[in-house]
């Protein structure tokens, strides 16, 4: 009774009104804008329970086409406001960072088999920052637009000014993160995307006398870096582990002219002979794993797969667990509650979209003149490279970067997880590259635990450990 007593004089004081005010406009003054509350995911479908707080939503990038780009948001595990905000994307183009990223990699949940219900991710990277998942361009997962045509002249140009653009108006409905210390990482096809928004940022905050975004640095893995140096240091690669043989390596080499745009007849057919019918049935993203069975015949798959050597079509891992993906982010109340699909999309949600990967438009040849420019103002930036994927190989990243010419600071030595090397590492002036002993092509899938020593020590700007 005495507790209902209190409750009614609080109310009749006001009292829970000036709690709600507490809640709408934030302990600190200022106002939390409304579209960030009815953002807050309570909870997903099969979820564990988990301390930290989950975002996820939409945010228009074009009113003119009606393209909108969907994020989540998932918090630091403690003090969030404390910990820096890190950007990830995966590539394709056209592949979900929700599906590959969140789901498989570096989110704080895993999907069981069935599709339903999640568990926890041990070595989730949000327990070192904040971490915001973009499905990028607008046609990947959830990401829509409303002028169909747009799906067809997608290209890096577009996909980085929509990201820019995103992040300005997330960060007006999530005023917290203004002026925190900002992050973006990635991998494959994201090799581009990463560096181009990157200079994006850089180039805006340079324009304005105060910049909200508070651009530190970026990281990337596996990543499509130079079409030249890339192509013939995957043939190197493929030779090197033995997927083709010495006379396939040759005719490659001999009649693929890597600066070309289009490929030759006699290119195009040494490079199909070598994947169908020297690779064998093997998974190209982790070629000492086993394949996934569901997954051999498909046909999007092998058009990907394809467009490898010359096109740099890099879709992103292909295991299993993309299946237990689309299973999970087709339920409507899995959809419901991470306000996704408002729209009602005319189309199934899928971990990568085929009509991006086949029409894009526009694609750098190279990322080492924005490196050049990104190294001189500062950024702190960090390559890794999976060491058995055949897609974008060790030998293509080391390949490209050496490229940059750059200055050793700490020459080549092996770095430890635990009791085991994880693998090796070179400090540059401006820029680290490491290797991650027995990954694929999604590094933080295959070796979770070398992934998060490697997040951390990027994020605190620290050398990977030299001793056990």
């Amino acid at each position: 009774m005495a507790a209902a007593a209190a409750a009614k004089y609080l109310q009749s004081k006001g009292f829970l009104v000036f709690l709600l005010a507490l809640l709408v406009d934030g302990i600190d003054g200022g106002a939390v804008p409304k579209q960030q509350l009815l953002d807050r995911i309570t909870s997903l479908p099969g979820q564990p329970p988990v301390a930290f707080s989950q975002f996820s939503g939409h945010v228009v990038v074009d009113e003119e086409h009606g393209r909108a780009l969907f994020y989540w948001l998932t918090e630091a595990t403690k003090a969030p406001e404390m910990k820096p905000l890190v950007l990830w994307l995966n590539g394709g183009p056209g592949c979900s960072s929700v599906a590959y990223g969140a789901s498989e990699e570096i989110g704080p949940f895993r999907i069981t088999k069935t599709g339903s219900s999640l568990y926890l991710n041990k070595y989730s990277w949000n327990k070192e920052a904040n971490i915001l998942f973009l499905e990028s361009p607008a046609g990947v997962g959830f990401s829509y637009t409303n002028t169909s045509s747009d799906l067809k002249d997608s290209g890096d140009n577009r996909t980085a000014q929509d990201a820019l653009i995103f992040l300005i108006r997330w960060m007006s409905r999530f005023p917290a993160y203004k002026h925190r210390e900002f992050y973006i990482a990635g991998e494959s096809y994201a090799g581009h995307y990463v560096p181009q928004l990157a200079k994006r940022i850089h180039d805006y905050n340079k324009a304005h006398s105060n910049p909200i975004i508070n651009l530190k640095g970026f990281m990337v893995g596996n990543a499509v870096t130079d079409n030249y140096y890339d192509n013939i240091g995957t043939v190197t690669y493929w030779w090197s582990h033995s997927l083709i043989s010495d006379k396939t390596y040759k005719s490659i080499m001999k009649y693929c002219n890597f600066t070309a745009e289009k490929s030759s007849t006699k290119c195009d057919d040494a490079v199909s002979y070598a994947i169908n019918h020297e690779f064998g049935d093997i998974d190209q993203y982790s070629i000492y794993t086993p394949s996934c069975l569901a997954l051999t015949n498909n046909s999007a798959r092998q058009i990907r797969l394809k467009n490898t050597l010359l096109h740099r079509r890099i879709s992103g891992y292909d295991p299993c667990t993309e299946n237990y993906a689309e299973k999970y982010y087709n339920r409507p109340d899995v959809q419901k509650a991470m306000h996704a699909n408002t729209t009602g999309i005319p189309y199934k949600w899928t971990a990568c979209s085929d009509v991006l990967i086949q029409n894009w438009k526009d694609s750098e040849n190279s990322m080492l003149p924005i490196y050049k420019e990104l190294i001189a103002a500062g950024l702190r930036i960090w390559v890794f490279s999976g060491d058995t994927d055949s897609v974008v190989p060790v030998t293509a990243t080391r390949f490209s970067l050496s490229h940059l010419n750059l200055h050793i600071k700490t020459p080549w030595y092996p770095w430890y997880s635990g009791n085991q090397v994880g693998g090796w590492t070179e400090v540059y002036e401006g820029l680290t590259f490491a290797t991650v002993r027995g990954a694929g092509h999604e590094v933080p899938m295959f070796q979770p635990r070398r992934a998060f020593i490697l997040f951390r020590s990027f994020l605190k700007g620290e050398k990977l450990p030299k001793s056990k």
